[in-house]
């Protein structure tokens, strides 16, 4: 869920108060009745495969900072799963993807282990398979990566789960 703990009314502007409601506590104006609803973040990961390789990127910032991991990102508002990924993925490595199907969907959890909102996996394909990924945005490398040459260093159970998937999948052909 959304972190920031709001200490006023974004209607009238009075005092905000932690009350029950449907068996939670919320954020509650006790002047006009508004309830703070926090929303969870939402971000996508893609395994992209391509001439039995995956794409990896050295994370530039926290959390991960140094770590591999599957490119991806958070989904902004009104954007719809699949376009958020095609940006993030463009934003991070420079390539344009086919998006496939969707693979899992992993909670987003920070250090403390509660949950801030969720992560969707999907597989994707480069539009060109031969293309060259040019680390950008938050990303300090990129890579393609055999089954057997994969980094151990990797940043997110998402990804750890995804490319020993991946792998084991690769590996048994």
């Amino acid at each position: 869920m959304s972190q920031h703990l709001y200490q006023f009314c974004p209607h009238c502007a009075h005092a905000l108060e932690d009350r029950p409601f449907e068996g939670k506590v919320r954020r509650t104006c006790p002047a006009c009745g508004f309830i703070h609803f926090p929303d969870p973040k939402v971000a996508v990961v893609a395994l992209i495969e391509a001439n039995a390789h995956v794409l990896l990127i050295r994370r530039a910032v926290n959390p991960g900072r140094g770590l591999w991991a599957l490119p991806g990102g958070y989904i902004d508002a009104g954007e719809l799963p699949d376009a958020a990924l095609r940006r993030e993925v463009r934003e991070e490595v420079g390539i344009d993807i086919a998006v496939n199907e969707l693979l899992e969907i992993f909670p987003m959890v920070n250090g403390g282990g509660s949950s801030l909102g969720f992560v969707l996996a999907f597989h994707a394909r480069p539009l060109d398979p031969l293309v060259n990924p040019v680390a950008c945005d938050d990303a300090e490398d990129a890579a393609w990566f055999a089954a057997e040459a994969a980094p151990t260093a990797l940043a997110f159970d998402s990804t750890q789960r995804l490319l020993a998937r991946w792998q084991a999948r690769v590996q048994s052909v």
